[in-house]
């Protein structure tokens, strides 16, 4: 029940006693403050791994050549491995049971031009199935198809970054660029969350990438993906037996662990967001801490206001106070500046983190955040164990006898 009075005494002694008021209800408030500030960091780490890490396609194996190590089958140690358009074939012949998507990948650079603007920019060769892989956006136009490979098409997906330094304001979709002197039709403009670098890209059909290379029909790197329902186990299942498989077709030594290189990506994002959710429950157990410490902090000096106004009390049951009006008096006193300081620390923590932005990405924070339910329920714990650091002294000044409380110095 509302109380004028109540609340007249209660203002009186905030006023009375600015300075200790301050330092609880800056307890507090640096409590929540920073337990907010680190469980928001704690979501911009896991942000910036699903960025880095999750861009692409998880459910995918990337497949590289390199040299041996061993002598195998009258072979010398030291053979460099080549991939070739065969090897497509043959995976996808021998394993169509976890076979989704699969397309080759050969990387250049080259001179790309258009009227007066020229810059060098990344060209790889791929398949239209190298969209899924990389979760090209397409702005404008189309991706590559069946038919760019079949007919070995000179066009070209130009990255949006590309597209701006080229082209500028003028609209590249059906203008040509020159590639390494040669005429490229523009069918297509993307983008990419992956950012800038992954945004100065080039693709054009792998056939005709290969042509531009003296007609050889030799690729850097091979990317699968397995069927998503299969899950991490029969993903590795799957990455050990393409291992073998391509060994065995190259003659390599099967404990050779050079010549072929594969990264399961599936298993590198799972290690990577377990890595990512460690680091937001260390985050939040550091912020459970200096939740803790603040309340133990207001748990202090309520013990301090109390024995301080032990006197004040002992007139008050004198004068006809009961101690039940007494524990309510100084139980709401508590609240009172617990749920203000408990609101302003909440409030300024959520600020800052709206506004950090992209501010912190060298240390690996990006967009960090908290969910205002998160903010609001931590506020609510603060404000209750508050009540109770307040409840407990007051109980027990509340049970001492007046003549007691009058003598107390």
């Amino acid at each position: 029940m509302f109380s004028l009075d109540r609340w007249q005494e209660i203002f009186q002694t905030i006023n009375k006693n600015k300075l200790r008021t301050f330092l609880s209800g800056f307890t507090v408030a640096l409590g929540i403050f920073i337990f907010i500030i680190l469980f928001g960091f704690g979501n911009g780490l896991k942000n910036t791994f699903k960025e880095e890490f999750l861009d692409d396609a998880t459910n995918s194996i990337r497949m590289f050549t390199g040299k041996t190590s061993k002598p195998y089958k009258g072979f010398k140690s030291n053979r460099r491995i080549e991939f070739k358009n065969s090897d497509l074939e043959d995976i996808k012949l021998n394993f169509p049971f976890y076979l989704e998507y699969i397309t080759p990948r050969i990387n250049r650079f080259a001179l790309s031009s258009y009227k007066n603007e020229s810059n060098n920019y990344s060209t790889q060769g791929v398949a239209p199935s190298h969209q899924y892989f990389e979760k090209t956006i397409m702005m404008k136009g189309r991706y590559l198809n069946e038919n760019d490979v079949k007919n070995k098409t000179k066009n070209v997906v130009i990255g949006r970054l590309v597209a701006l330094d080229l082209f500028k304001q003028e609209d590249p979709l059906g203008k040509y660029i020159s590639l390494a002197g040669v005429a490229f039709k523009v069918i297509g403009v993307f983008q990419d969350e992956g950012g800038d670098n992954e945004e100065r890209i080039i693709f054009l059909p792998y056939t005709t990438s290969q042509l531009l290379a003296k007609s050889n029909d030799k690729i850097d790197q091979i990317l699968v993906s397995f069927k998503p329902e299969l899950g991490l186990k029969i993903a590795l299942i799957f990455e050990k037996k393409l291992r073998l498989f391509l060994k065995n077709k190259k003659s390599i030594d099967p404990t050779d662990s050079k010549g072929i290189y594969i990264r399961n990506v599936a298993q590198a994002a799972s290690q990577n967001e377990q890595f990512s959710s460690v680091l937001q429950y260390i985050v939040t157990f550091v912020g459970l801490g200096t939740l803790i410490a603040g309340i133990i902090g207001i748990s202090n000096i309520m013990v301090f206001v109390v024995k301080e106004r032990t006197k004040e009390l002992g007139v008050r049951k004198a004068l006809g106070a009961t101690p039940r009006s007494v524990i309510a008096m100084i139980l709401q006193e508590s609240i009172f500046i617990t749920t203000l300081s408990g609101s302003i620390g909440m409030i300024i923590a959520i600020v800052i983190l709206k506004n950090l932005g992209d501010t912190l990405d060298k240390f690996f924070i990006r967009n960090p955040y908290v969910d205002i339910s998160t903010a609001i329920f931590s506020t609510f714990i603060l404000i209750i164990f508050g009540a109770i650091a307040g409840y407990i002294p007051a109980k027990r000044a509340a049970s001492i006898k007046p003549i007691v409380a009058l003598r107390d110095e």
